[in-house]
């Protein structure tokens, strides 16, 4: 079965949508997106009422944010991991620790306008947990799958086709990163090396991270393999 993918940007991340017998969204955006996930859906020319699945990949405010919004647009089921459901239905704005110095750089200039971000509550239907869950019944070819590391609750969305929506276990947007590659923020990076592992022994060909484009997983097996060969490098350090 072919999956049509449409990103629509949501804030400074973006969600995916993945049409195939049935259509899913992936990830929530940021918060008072909900115009224009509207306007995106035109554009790939989805009705609301479509959409029967959103799936979160995690819980950090900038992929939480509008899903009230989006699950009131569409009616659809909104699936979030058990250990990050309260972030949302709390209103909660976690921020993950910086892997790099950039990364913790960053992390303290996003300190400054967490007061500001308000997300606002909405109730979770389906809590994920570490098993692999099937979305056949969603009419698309694949699965959620567990993926700890950026945070404790990520999950990944991988296709039958080799198709892997990663929220942010990957990244590939300035000021994040210049290329694509391993996440500046995580709160475990040794989590995030054992997940790229079992997704590269998936099959996993292409990488749709919630920043930036999409890009081979070539790329990723390289770094994975770096790292195995210069433990002492822990990450890529590539503007990062």
């Amino acid at each position: 079965m072919t999956v049509t993918v449409t990103p629509i940007d949501l804030g400074f991340d973006r969600c995916y949508v993945l049409q195939g017998d049935g259509v899913i969204v992936i990830d929530g955006g940021a918060p008072k997106k909900g115009a224009a996930f509207r306007r995106g859906l035109e554009r790939a020319g989805v009705r609301p009422g479509d959409v029967k699945l959103i799936v979160l990949t995690h819980g950090h405010w900038d992929h939480i944010g509008s899903a009230g919004e989006l699950k009131a647009i569409t009616g659809a089921t909104l699936a979030l991991h058990e250990r990050e459901v309260s972030w949302l239905e709390q209103s909660l704005t976690a921020l993950p620790p910086g892997v790099t110095p950039w990364g913790r750089v960053l992390v303290k200039i996003l300190g400054l306008f967490m007061p500001l971000i308000k997300v606002p509550a909405a109730k979770v239907d389906m809590p994920l947990g570490d098993e692999d869950v099937s979305l056949a019944d969603y009419g698309i070819p694949g699965r959620i799958v567990y993926t700890p590391g950026h945070s404790s609750g990520s999950v990944s969305v991988l296709l039958d086709g080799g198709e892997v929506f990663v929220g942010d276990l990957a990244m590939n947007k300035f000021p994040l990163r210049l290329s694509p590659g391993l996440p500046i923020l995580a709160e475990d990076p040794a989590a995030v090396v054992r997940s790229w592992k079992s997704l590269l022994e998936r099959g996993v060909t292409t990488i749709y991270p919630a920043h930036g484009n999409s890009f081979s997983a070539d790329g990723m097996r390289q770094a994975i393999d770096d790292l195995s060969r210069k433990p002492a490098s822990i990450w890529l350090e590539e503007r990062t």
